[in-house]
């Protein structure tokens, strides 16, 4: 099981675009399963939508790109949270069923290939059992000094 503080050392992402709380299942380099509790306080409720609240797809997806990455990273490499996911592709995605406030969501990430910075994952959000979204995702480690 991985901590937030354990997720901040790994990912590079922060509030309030940090969308994994806790990871309870992890094999480095191979998969993970996070934990995002979707609550009423959530910034992006206020816009999308105010009368009937539903976390936007993109942000499911991007909950699931930040459980891939720690799937793909090795769990103690320090200079994992320098490097930067950018999104290669998002494939054949599907979105089932809406997640609400009050939700905990599930989000699975299994590693299908890491060559050459460029990780594929096979992922999958749930509710309760039930698929909110699932699909492939591509994703390219970068180095952000390089960036610019």
């Amino acid at each position: 099981m991985l901590s937030n503080l354990d997720i901040r050392k790994i990912i590079p992402h922060r509030f309030p675009f940090l969308l994994v709380d806790k990871v309870v299942e992890f094999e480095p380099g191979k998969s993970a399963v996070g934990i995002k509790n979707v609550t009423a306080n959530e910034p992006f409720f206020q816009g999308h939508f105010p009368e009937y609240p539903i976390m936007p797809g993109v942000l499911i997806v991007e909950a699931l790109a930040q459980t891939a990455g720690i799937a793909a990273s090795n769990g103690t490499d320090k200079d994992a949270a320098r490097k930067l996911g950018l999104f290669a592709s998002i494939e054949s995605m599907k979105f089932k069923n809406p997640v609400l406030p009050g939700d905990t969501l599930r989000l699975e990430a299994e590693i299908l290939s890491n060559r050459m910075n460029v990780v594929k994952a096979k992922v999958k959000a749930t509710v309760d059992g039930n698929v909110a979204a699932e699909g492939e995702i591509k994703f390219a480690m970068a180095d952000p000094s390089k960036l610019l």
